[in-house]
């Protein structure tokens, strides 16, 4: 069944049919992740076609025709956890150059083995916090894109993931139903992160009945020195 509901659920999103190797990649990531969840905690969505649906298809949203059509380029994905959407989304988009940052070294290595056994190429992890990297000049303004998929309310998001977005790239920020209220709160950070919401987008992911949303923000001016600020700030004092 889980083969079934991604290729059935891929179809629908692409208007195409996933090819083998892709499919290959993604029962092998699968398999990784419920092996090594009984280990560790990298995931609460333990059924399979909840997987496929959920994490893997949700993932890839922001490549279909009513997202942003990703071009070559540099991709960062701020709090990857188990590798969403990057994993996901290098599997699908191997033309994307992406680093996966996240902050828990044992989640990092888990990253490291499902890169390694996928044979995924030109992607990279980082372990570290992401108000220490987005002040680091080797990441700081260096990615044509940034993606984060349930990690923070926008205000937090946009300190975390903006300054890691050069001028003319784009934040891709995967949300809910409940969009407006997220986006009126963010308003302010979106002024001071260098920011301008270009598009909202509602995706019908399959499957599923509950809204999603995209909102794709495109940097438009430098994120000023000061930010993000020191670890632990922007989650307890929004901006």
């Amino acid at each position: 069944m889980f083969k079934e509901t991604l290729t059935k659920g891929y179809h629908e999103l692409f208007k195409e049919t996933m090819p083998t190797r892709q499919l290959d990649q993604f029962t092998r990531f699968k398999d990784l992740l419920l092996v090594t969840n009984e280990k560790m905690n990298l995931t609460a969505i333990t059924e399979e076609n909840e997987i496929a649906i959920k994490h893997f298809l949700d993932s890839l949203t922001p490549l279909t025709e009513h997202g942003l059509l990703l071009k070559e380029g540099r991709m960062i994905d701020v709090g990857t956890g188990a590798g969403f959407p990057g994993i996901p989304l290098k599997i699908v988009a191997p033309h994307l150059e992406i680093t996966l940052l996240d902050s828990l070294n044992k989640r990092v290595g888990f990253l490291k083995q499902v890169i390694s056994e996928l044979g995924l190429e030109k992607i990279y992890t980082i372990h570290g916090r992401a108000e220490d990297l987005g002040r680091d000049p080797d990441y700081r303004e260096q990615f044509d894109y940034a993606v984060s998929r349930a990690v923070a309310k926008l205000p937090v998001l946009l300190e975390y993931t903006l300054p890691f977005v050069k001028p003319g790239g784009y934040l891709i920020c995967q949300k809910g139903p409940g969009v407006k209220d997220e986006l009126n709160e963010g308003k302010k950070a979106l002024m001071l992160l260098g920011g301008e919401i270009e598009r909202i987008i509602e995706v019908d992911l399959p499957f599923v009945e509950r809204g999603h949303h995209l909102i794709l923000i495109k940097k438009i001016k430098k994120t000023p020195k000061k930010y993000p600020r020191q670890a632990g700030k922007p989650a307890k004092k929004p901006l």
